[in-house]
């Protein structure tokens, strides 16, 4: 609001932006809060995601449906690259943070936000799995090679791993498309 609109209680509209400039950030959040983060950013006009899934706990007593964030302390949020409209965001109870550079957030590519909701809205069957990138080293879990460890990288479009003697500085590569890998 203005100086003048507070003075004589106008409100200054909100420029409406269309949605293709703003960008999707992860926002940390307090334990358990998503839910109720989701809905204070939805008050404040900010586009937000936040995907579910439904769990069955089990108590000694009983079972019971639950509905559970998919990625646990995370919401998802529709910002301008503004400082005012990160803000906004980081001023709502119980957000802790953006994710990425402290302050200003990294942009998530609307591709990745897309596959996630696409998972979530079919009901697809998925498994959680360890975030491997190009350049970790990681470990193969399965197969004739369990237990070999090396630096995951990406020839070609194949995922490959590289196991190096240091000592006399040599490297061999090999393909590990169908194995169960995680970080080492």
């Amino acid at each position: 609001m203005s100086a003048l609109g507070q003075l004589w209680g106008i409100a200054t509209p909100v420029p409406i932006v269309p949605e293709e400039t703003r960008s999707w950030y992860a926002l940390q959040t307090r334990c358990r809060h998503e839910k109720i983060v989701a809905h204070r950013l939805q008050e404040r006009g900010v586009t937000v995601f936040l995907p579910m899934v439904t769990e069955i706990h089990r108590w000694s007593d009983r079972k019971k449906k639950v509905e559970v964030p998919l990625f646990g302390c995370y919401v998802f949020a529709r910002l301008l690259a503004t400082n005012e409209d990160r803000l906004r965001a980081l001023r709502t109870d119980s957000v802790i943070s953006l994710v990425g550079v402290p302050g200003v957030g990294t942009p998530i590519p609307d591709e990745q936000m897309d596959a996630v909701r696409m998972i979530v809205q079919e009901r697809l069957t998925w498994t959680s799995h360890p975030f491997l990138k190009i350049g970790q080293r990681v470990r193969i879990r399965s197969g004739a090679m369990d237990g070999l460890e090396g630096i995951l990288v990406s020839r070609s479009g194949e995922c490959t791993l590289v196991v190096s003697i240091h000592a006399i500085q040599r490297s061999l590569a090999v393909r590990i498309e169908g194995y169960d890998v995680e970080p080492a």
